[in-house]
């Protein structure tokens, strides 16, 4: 009887440690439409199973279910067994983003998975932090992401070494007088498509530009973090982040 009910005790302790562990590996299917080249991918937790890129900026409406079925082959993993869909929300381009969310919604709803949304200018800070070493030797340091909007304005938003958000994202007209007290802040580390027009501005000892972009590494790193804390999309109200003003120019000899 002593036997016994130990015997029943250890499988109580084992059903109850495998139910807290079902599922701790995730599966994403990740699209990516947000700039001038497209990606769909899945992932694994960390590790990405396939990848498949498009870098004909106006074609991404047509490129993205060919590569999700493709990617679902090369894989052997249906549709139905991710466990969430990622994409970017912006900001970037206007149609892209159109494009990837629209088409992320419609998967995510139809196999009834969770949305996970996440921003181009934090996936340009996550880079910087994982990759430069300079961000860790000062508390103090800045990440400027920067996605270029044309002539001096970005896209952008600042943030600390921890991913703090300092300045949340919204369009900035670079000039000389932005980066002068931005830099009175502490070192500012300029990261992204819009990061060379830094150089333009100013020279200093504590500016460091990079033109780097984001990679599946720093997708899934984020696409994790908000997928154990439950920080979903709603699918129906989610929308992207376009941060300006879509302006389409008349077609010519219209009135």
């Amino acid at each position: 009887m002593i036997f016994d009910a130990q015997f029943l005790i250890f499988l109580s302790i084992t059903r109850l440690f495998l139910q807290n562990n079902t599922n701790k590996v995730a599966t994403f299917l990740y699209i990516d439409t947000s700039g001038e080249k497209a990606t769909v991918a899945m992932s694994n937790d960390h590790h990405v199973l396939a990848l498949e890129e498009n870098t004909q900026a106006n074609t991404h409406a047509a490129f993205v279910q060919p590569a999700i079925e493709k990617i679902l082959q090369s894989t052997g993993i249906s549709i139905q067994s991710i466990d969430a869909v990622v994409v970017t929300m912006g900001p970037g381009s206007y149609t892209g983003l159109r494009v990837g969310l629209a088409s992320a919604k419609g998967i995510a709803y139809a196999i009834e998975k969770p949305l996970i949304g996440i921003s181009t200018l934090t996936l340009l800070a996550k880079h910087a932090i994982s990759n430069m070493k300079i961000i860790h030797q000062n508390a103090a340091t800045q990440i400027f992401s920067m996605i270029d909007a044309k002539r001096m304005e970005v896209f952008g938003a600042i943030y600390k070494p921890d991913l703090t958000v300092l300045q949340a994202e919204q369009a900035i007209v670079l000039d000389e007088t932005l980066m002068r007290q931005l830099l009175e802040n502490g070192p500012l580390v300029c990261i992204g498509s819009g990061a060379a027009k830094t150089r333009e501005l100013i020279a200093a000892a504590d500016l460091y530009c990079f033109d780097d972009q984001y990679n599946m590494a720093d997708f899934t790193h984020l696409a994790l973090e908000k997928w154990a804390k439950k920080d979903f999309e709603d699918i129906a109200y989610s929308r992207p982040s376009y941060l300006k003003d879509f302006y389409q120019a008349p077609a010519k000899g219209s009135k």
